[in-house]
């Protein structure tokens, strides 16, 4: 069994940002989950567990919660953080923990605060890994493969009315939804990281994301990973 790193706090102007460290290796590395993360039961899941035990064992390995989630201090409703305010909890948390230079692996929407983060602060990064991320959602005039408003709308009404179950399984985690243990785990994971009013209002803030004006400043190296179709 993977043991759990202590959870710690670091105090930023807009309140504590909970983060964790394990691992003893050569370079420091930043997991930057979705939008929703819980730093102590992301552990509780065997296969998300294993991987973040495999970024630790060449790296030391920091996890943080984002301000408004997990066991970060909670935020208002109506004052919701903006992407820069999320990336000012990486800085806070990086030099909580004593890094110079990191490399920011950041998952589905935390890629376009990875992204923003990247061209702000290049002399902080030596690489960018972004795993099924996005610089924006939704379909634009110059941007025709987004999700039309539609779509965009009715996913976000499934989403919110799912929440906290484990039922958003069967349309982002098809090939584990027979599992009822994973449903089981996410659903807590949903219900821990954010309460339904709280996850509604940041799904719809989500789906606004729009980074594409800052991807010409990124300068750093930089993986971008997908899956097939």
């Amino acid at each position: 069994m993977i043991a759990v790193p202590e959870t710690r706090y670091a105090r930023s102007e807009y309140g504590n940002i909970a983060y964790q460290v394990t691992g003893d290796g050569p370079i420091d590395v930043v997991f930057v989950g979705d939008w929703m993360n819980h730093v102590e039961w992301q552990w509780e899941e065997p296969r998300h567990a294993r991987f973040l035990a495999r970024l630790a064992s060449f790296s030391r390995l920091i996890l943080f919660d984002k301000r408004g989630t997990g066991m970060s201090d909670p935020v208002p409703l109506e004052e919701l953080p903006t992407l820069e305010q999320w990336m000012d909890d990486v800085k806070t948390v990086i030099d909580a923990a004593g890094a110079e230079q990191v490399a920011l692996v950041a998952h589905a929407a935390g890629g376009a605060m990875a992204m923003l983060f990247a061209a702000t602060y290049p002399e902080r990064i030596s690489g960018l890994v972004l795993l099924s991320s996005f610089a924006t959602m939704r379909r634009h005039d110059d941007y025709p493969i987004g999700i039309p408003p539609s779509v965009a709308d009715s996913v976000f009404e499934w989403l919110s009315e799912g929440w906290g179950t484990g039922d958003t399984l069967d349309l982002m985690g098809p090939s584990g939804a027979a599992d009822p243990e994973l449903r089981q785990w996410l659903g807590r994971y949903q219900r821990l990281s954010a309460s339904p009013g709280a996850a509604a209002a940041m799904i719809r803030w989500v789906l606004r994301i729009d980074v594409r004006d800052v991807l010409g400043a990124v300068r750093v190296p930089t993986l971008v990973v997908t899956r097939a179709d």
